[in-house]
């Protein structure tokens, strides 16, 4: 292909409201160029690079033996209304009235129509396992779109949905597909780590998330220090690596006698509403204070306690609580339930209202807590004694502070890019659509499912952000838009033009995918846009190939030169790119700043 005759759009400067390294490269390299917030047009280096992902996971999904579908991006609203995620998506969902009246959706995902599909048409235990996958375009209404690609309101997905006869069955599709994931990150040349996972909208007990660590993620996860199995490499120990929505937190120490019997006190506190605020004013620590907030849960209202230090972990209250729907409860809601306004929120003397006690709220022995009415606190608080403990869980974030919950080891907190995220959904969804099967005895069950995404786009940007420099972005081979840019310096020389076409032909001859600059331009200008684009090799025609004939064969990444005679020109690129092809050794990762 010919520089002059594709779309390349380079930009000199950073567009100004691009903040991700990710998407100020792309849109610098000319690859994406942005129609609407979260919406994204690709252009030719951009879906060149993108439909590499998409063999890549292509070639793994029917490696593993999983069968490609296309199903449609817009169905009836009433599957949702089937498994209660109509609700449960709220905001998110994409929804709209048809001509007729009749609501649709944008699907956000496919677990519905899935089950749908195969309950319509599997009879038998005799045809399980089964494994659907498609890669279409999926939506959801981010409300806050940003950093380009990596969070979009439409964007490519591969889904897959698998199908099984019992537990056994799931436990081997779910392991088949990790190993897909694995062999595609790898294969895309991403350092990344599976954590556990909190599975959310998607329901099951069990998911894990496949994260690459970047300043630019907007997840977080912890993994705890010790010496473990990391993206693969094989070393034993302990190796806990969870979500931070997921992430256990291990029961606190006991903690030592004080010497002395608090005595409860109120207190005045005019205008300290916050931790921040009545802290400074007592001047008490927050780790002594007791954080109540209070929630709506499936209608009823709780109050969540946590230490005035740590945050509650809505995930894991409502996991324990067994809700369909948690909420923060509105300002006149906690005043109806706790008798005073935002702020002054406590657990002494609160009644009519279920207390779910977070464990290191449990081990206080002097406490400062609201007092539940307008400009007072509580001083002296020892839960059990001034108010009972009820339900004692661990309902709050996971800190940097905290110890591994399996080996007691230090815990480290990472940013990370959630590329994949799979799922053992179990019969939720076969059971809610009458999805079933005749088993080998005859009888009607259920089918056992997991479900497994991966994002294309996420993909693409997750590998920009880990492979870029100040120059523009390192393409490794598998994904790069082409794997060789071959530069002629000087258009004005006859012998430079014919020795680039010689050697873009050599090189196509070979089965490579080759781009030549024949653009009528200074050579820093090539250079400069050279280093953008990221091509993981190329080779400059310049004055030594008048010289000698030889030409000189430049490594993106590492910025390695060779001369080569144009004879073995194919010969060292192709050694080039198989050095570069090695999947790099796992990165330290590093800490959230």
């Amino acid at each position: 292909m010919r520089w002059s005759e594709s779309f390349i759009p380079t930009l000199r400067n950073d567009p100004v409201d691009a903040v991700a390294v990710s998407h100020r490269l792309m849109l610098r390299a000319g690859m994406i160029r942005q129609v609407g917030a979260g919406s994204y047009a690709y252009l030719p280096l951009g879906t060149r690079a993108l439909n590499n992902v998409v063999r890549i996971v292509r070639e793994e999904m029917d490696r593993v033996g999983a069968l490609e579908v296309l199903l449609p991006a817009l169905w009836p609203a009433e599957l949702l209304e089937q498994t209660g995620r109509l609700e449960a998506f709220g905001q998110d969902l994409i929804s709209f009235l048809d001509r007729h009246g009749r609501p649709h959706v944008l699907a956000p995902t496919h677990e519905e129509l899935a089950t749908r599909i195969v309950r319509d048409d599997v009879r038998s235990y005799r045809q399980l396992p089964l494994i659907l996958y498609q890669i279409q375009t999926k939506f959801r209404d981010e409300p806050r779109p940003r950093s380009g690609v990596l969070r979009t309101r439409e964007f490519i997905m591969k889904d897959a949905y698998s199908f099984s006869a019992d537990e056994a069955g799931l436990e081997e599709c779910y392991g088949r597909m990790c190993g897909a994931y694995r062999r595609i990150l790898e294969r895309c040349g991403l350092t990344f780590l599976a954590v556990e996972a909190e599975p959310g909208a998607m329901g099951g007990e069990v998911s894990h998330e496949f994260m690459v660590p970047a300043d630019a993620g907007e997840d977080a996860f912890v993994q705890c220090t010790a010496p473990g199995d990391v993206a693969g490499a094989g070393r034993a120990g302990c190796g806990y690596a969870a979500n931070v929505e997921r992430a256990a937190v291990p029961p606190p120490p006991e903690p030592a006698p004080l010497g002395y019997e608090p005595h409860l006190r109120e207190v005045h506190t005019p205008g300290q509403t916050t931790i921040e605020h009545v802290s400074r004013f007592l001047n008490v620590r927050p780790e002594q204070m007791i954080k109540t907030i209070v929630y709506v849960a499936d209608g009823k209202p709780v109050a969540a306690l946590v230490r005035g230090d740590h945050d509650v972990n809505e995930a894991k209250l409502r996991r324990h609580l067994g809700a369909a729907s948690l909420a923060l409860a509105p300002p006149a809601a906690i005043e109806r339930a706790t008798g005073a306004p935002v702020g002054f929120s406590g657990p002494v003397g609160l009644k009519g209202v279920e207390r779910i006690v977070d464990r290191a709220v449990a081990c206080l022995q002097d406490g400062i807590a609201g007092a539940n009415k307008a400009d007072a606190h509580v001083t002296g608080v020892v839960p059990g004694r001034d108010f009972p403990l009820g339900r004692v869980a661990d309902i709050r974030y996971v800190t940097s502070d905290d110890k591994c919950c399996r080996c007691g080891g230090r815990m480290r907190l990472v940013k990370g890019i959630e590329v994949g995220h799979v799922f053992k959904l179990g019969t939720r969804y076969s059971e809610a659509l009458g999805a079933a099967f005749l088993d080998s005895d005859g009888r009607r069950k259920p089918f056992v499912m997991g479900c497994y995404g991966i994002g294309i786009n996420r993909i693409l940007a997750a590998l920009a952000e880990s492979v870029a420099d100040a120059n523009g972005i390192a393409w490794p081979p598998a994904v790069a838009p082409y794997e060789v840019l071959v530069m002629p310096l000087d258009m004005s020389q006859q012998a430079v033009v014919a020795g680039a076409q010689s050697a873009h032909d050599a090189l196509q001859e070979a089965g490579l995918e080759v781009l030549l600059d024949d653009r009528d331009e200074r050579p820093g200008v090539k250079f400069h846009d050279a280093e953008l684009i990221g091509l993981p090799v190329r080779v400059v025609v310049g004055k030594g190939y008048l010289r000698s004939g030889n030409l000189e064969v430049q490594v993106r990444r590492s910025g390695s030169r060779t001369e080569v005679p144009a004879a073995r020109v194919a010969e060292a690129v192709r050694e080039a790119l198989a050095a570069l092809s090695v999947h790099p050794p796992v990165a330290v990762l590093p800490p959230v700043r």
